[in-house]
């Protein structure tokens, strides 16, 4: 039997809070959970207490909740299973806490879209600000916003800072704002395929990200054109990836979603907390590999980590295969077939246009509109444009533990 009861809490008269659910096998927990939620303003709490029957902490409901707190029990597999079952867009944000394995069950956990896991036993404190973020992001998200497009080499070397320089230049020769963000915070090399010498830094940023707006990140970014805006670091500046926090960058992808039409995120080629969160709040995410035994080792690697452990859908994954030699023994069909992918685009190896659009600081469409590899970026640039939208979500907070301990 599924019991519900609906709590009010004391809410400013003409508002209307955001509608959590509290769903537990455990009523103990349950009343424990409700009193915690029921002092936050803002929020219309209801609790539904599962006594036996589904796993399913939404099965049978007519509304859908706003928010999800799911206090998980033994059954945790078979729950988390349950969400993965339903459509992403029927999943409401998701916050988790209870008796959850680390490693199968945070994994389960971010694939079925939550944002963060609490350990028990819960604070108020700890509660009090994930559902704060929680509330942020949901707002966020109704309010729509641009694109995000990371793009990450399958090996070092790939191509991938050429690729996101150009596509992010295409973007904005459309007429869309368009933010092109370097993430390698040590060896990025965005501003000089640009020849752009940026008087702030993504750490000068990162480091006050909560109190800019949109203005405030135009200012702070530098402009290759009115349409293109580039954020990346300094030479004369060193950054570890301990000096930014998970918060930070999440901020920041936030504003810069709502400030531009598209985001193209230049990554390092390394899985950490911030490209992390980069890749699974990406809507679409490109691997640029070569065709060797190497490339292709390491990209089913990649494409492994992305797919199972980060959980991101396989329709938001966009291949493309640089310098593309038709004479190669590593054909697409081999690239195809070794990743699951049955999209591979191609960019020609045009070695001299692209060595000279590099050295000079030119976009390739400035540099040579008429060349082959050029060609293929514009046509990859109008398969982005065109592409339907996939659903996103935010890597929860708890893939970031796994590397600060």
């Amino acid at each position: 039997m599924l019991k519900t009861r609906e709590t009010v809490p004391v809410q400013a008269a003409g508002t209307s809070g955001q509608r959590l659910l509290i769903s537990s096998r455990d009523a103990a927990a349950l009343r424990h959970l409700q009193g915690y939620c029921q002092r936050l303003s803002g929020l219309v709490v209801s609790t539904r207490l599962v006594t036996n029957g589904h796993t399913d902490p939404l099965y049978g409901l007519e509304q859908k909740p706003d928010l999800l707190l799911l206090r998980v029990s033994h059954l945790w597999r078979e729950e988390l299973a349950a969400l993965l079952q339903r459509p992403v867009h029927e999943r409401p944000p998701l916050l988790i806490c209870g008796p959850l394995e680390e490693r199968e069950g945070i994994r389960l956990a971010m694939q079925a879209g939550a944002r963060d896991f609490l350990p028990e036993p819960v604070t108020e404190e700890d509660l009090r600000a994930a559902l704060s973020r929680l509330v942020q992001e949901s707002s966020a998200g109704a309010a729509g916003g641009g694109q995000v497009v990371a793009v990450i080499n399958a090996k070092g070397g790939s191509g991938a800072t050429l690729l996101a320089c150009n596509l992010a230049h295409q973007l904005s020769s459309r007429g869309a704002g368009t933010l092109l963000l370097d993430l390698d915070l040590q060896f990025g090399s965005a501003a000089h395929y640009l020849d752009i010498h940026p008087g702030h830094s993504h750490l000068d940023v990162l480091q006050q990200v909560e109190e800019l707006d949109g203005m405030a990140l135009r200012g702070f970014s530098s402009h290759f054109s009115p349409t293109l805006h580039v954020l990346g670091g300094r030479s004369d500046e060193l950054c570890l990836t301990q000096d930014v926090r998970l918060e930070q960058l999440e901020t920041l992808l936030r504003l810069s979603r709502s400030t531009y039409d598209w985001v193209v995120v230049d990554l390092p080629r390394q899985i950490d907390h911030l490209t992390g969160v980069t890749l699974e709040q990406a809507d679409r995410v490109v691997i640029v590999v070569q065709q060797s035994l190497s490339h292709l080792k390491d990209a089913t690697r990649l494409v492994r980590i992305l797919r199972d452990d980060l959980g991101v859908q396989g329709n938001r994954l966009q291949v493309v295969v640089n310098r593309y030699n038709k004479a190669s023994p590593v054909t697409l069909k081999d690239i195809a077939e070794a990743l699951r992918c049955s999209d591979v685009q191609k960019l020609p190896n045009d070695y001299a246009v692209v060595s000279e659009s590099q050295n000079t600081g030119v976009p390739l469409a400035q540099h040579s509109p008429r060349a082959p590899v050029t060609l293929a970026l514009r046509a990859l640039t109008e398969d982005l444009v065109g592409a339907e939208s996939a659903s996103q979500g935010l890597l929860k907070r708890t893939f970031g533990r796994f590397f600060r301990g």
